[in-house]
């Protein structure tokens, strides 16, 4: 199973991707961070940007991955809607690929604040891999 979804929290949101590797799995849930924002749809492939994270174990990992999406988001003022992610042991390596902001054509319905701890599992399951936490808005 591959794919994005939002799932409910208080004030905050989750986000959660699911693939066949934990790498598919981080793609989906950055689609997942886009749509937060606005139809990852609507952000045009025009400009690509380099990511390199590293952190002890997968989970966190992940959590630092969703992190650098955000403040990339917000220093370039850039929405991304294309995503290559490759994990090799506790270094994720990874481009996002988007465009600047247009606020009249992706109308941006929240910024993102960060990706926390809050209900965080990256694990396998039947389905394959699930990638998940709360991101604060």
């Amino acid at each position: 199973m591959i794919g994005w979804e939002h799932f409910p929290h208080a004030a905050d949101i989750g986000v959660r991707g699911r693939g066949p590797s934990p790498s598919a799995a981080f793609e989906q849930a950055a689609l997942g961070l886009t749509a937060v924002i606005t139809p990852p749809a609507l952000v045009r492939p025009q400009e690509t940007v380099e990511l390199r994270c590293e952190a002890p174990r997968l989970d966190v990992l992940f959590v630092d991955w969703l992190n650098a999406l955000i403040f990339e988001m917000t220093t370039r003022s850039m929405l991304f809607s294309e995503f290559r992610v490759r994990i090799e042991g506790t270094e994720l390596t990874a481009t996002a690929t988007g465009e600047p902001v247009d606020r009249q054509r992706h109308e941006p319905a929240v910024e993102p604040k960060g990706a926390t701890f809050t209900e965080l599992r990256v694990e396998r399951d039947a389905d394959g891999w699930l990638a998940q936490c709360v991101v604060d808005v």
